[in-house]
């Protein structure tokens, strides 16, 4: 009894609390806004800004939580944010990508070791769906195999103005599979669109 009072007081420790509005976020967080609109101006294109993030991130870019902020020519970008937990307490790792331009889910290389000789081909970076979750006018179809970045993610991605997104959380500890779920239904329902500016 006591163990599970101990797991249920650290489950709850996981969860940031934020207040809940009945009409939804209004916008970027203003620590986080600069960020998500410089990404917005340079690719010249809207981007999606969380208004929440799993315990311990944030959404800040250029912050202590991010990992890799990269932009392709092609103005594809991947933004990741990630905690290594301490004395195994296990990683928190979130991903948004974003593909202006085109809805096609993007090709991913693979090198499978047998032997000598290592076997290369491509796959889809996201395979697997497995339904759909809806917040907010979008419609995010699930994905349960990825790759890249997004290997051992949960990832959900949908269509905007001609361009495809994705948001992306690692299954590991302290977050169980249906845990990750609950994370991306609140972070997809907390996505504010950051338009470019001239």
């Amino acid at each position: 009894m006591r163990a599970t009072l101990v797991g249920v007081v650290a489950a709850l420790a996981l969860v940031v609390v934020v207040p809940a509005t009945s009409s939804g976020p209004r916008g970027c967080p203003s620590a986080w806004v600069r960020g998500w609109q410089q990404l917005a101006n340079r690719i010249q294109a809207p981007v999606y800004c969380p208004t929440w993030m799993p315990n311990p991130l944030d959404g800040n870019i250029g912050g202590q939580y991010i990992d890799i902020y990269s932009v392709s020519k092609d103005r594809s970008y991947l933004v990741s944010f990630l905690e290594h937990g301490d004395l195994g307490s296990g990683d928190v790792h979130v991903n948004f990508r974003g593909y202006p331009g085109t809805t096609a889910i993007p090709k991913c290389t693979t090198v499978v070791l047998t032997g000598k000789k290592p076997i290369r081909g491509v796959t889809p970076c996201f395979a697997d769906p497995a339904g759909t979750r809806t917040a907010r006018g979008i419609t995010a179809t699930v994905y349960r195999v990825n790759q890249d970045a997004d290997q051992w993610h949960i990832l959900l991605a949908w269509h905007h103005n001609g361009g495809l997104y994705t948001v992306s959380e690692h299954v590991i500890t302290p977050y169980t599979y249906a845990a990750v779920v609950r994370n991306l239904d609140r972070l997809l329902a907390g996505l504010v669109l950051v338009r470019p500016q001239s």
